[in-house]
C-alpha cells in the first residue's frame, strides 16, 4: 500500500494507467487475491487513487444542482416544486439563483420529498 506521505508524479501516474490496462487483459474475477499479478494490480490501483484524490477531487454537489437533478428526474417544473415544498415559485427561484437562503422548513421538505441528502443540504 502507498504511503499517505508519498506524492505521486503525473509521470507515475500514466506509467500506473499503463500497467493497469496491461493487467487488466490478464486478470479477472477468478485471480486469487495471494497471485502476484493481483497484488500489483491493487499496488498500482492505489497509486491511481491517490493521484486522482489530489488531482481530479470529485466533491459533492451544490444544492442547487441537486434540486434541478431532482425536477429533472421528477418531471417537474419551478411551479410544481413550490406546490410540493409549501412555497412560493418566487422563493424557489431565488433558492436556484442564489439569492436566498433554505428555511429549516424547505430543508426538511427538500430531505423528506425530494430525498436530497442532508450533507448536501447543510453544505
Amino acid at each position: 500500500m502507498i504511503s499517505k506521505f508519498n506524492v505521486i508524479t503525473h509521470k507515475q501516474y500514466v506509467k500506473a494507467n499503463l500497467g493497469l490496462e496491461e493487467l487488466l487483459d490478464i486478470i479477472d474475477y477468478h485471480t486469487p487475491l495471494k497471485d502476484p499479478l493481483a497484488k500489483e494490480f491493487i499496488k498500482i490501483s492505489d497509486i491511481i487513487e491517490q493521484y486522482e484524490k489530489i488531482h481530479f477531487p470529485i466533491g459533492l454537489p451544490t444544492l442547487q444542482e441537486m434540486i434541478e437533478l431532482r425536477m429533472f428526474e421528477m418531471g417537474l417544473k419551478r411551479k410544481d416544486l413550490a406546490v410540493l415544498l409549501n412555497t412560493s415559485a418566487l422563493r424557489i427561484s431565488d433558492y436556484l439563483n442564489g439569492k436566498r437562503e433554505i428555511t429549516l422548513n424547505v430543508a426538511k421538505a427538500l430531505h423528506q420529498k425530494l430525498n436530497i441528502d442532508g450533507d448536501i443540504i447543510l453544505q
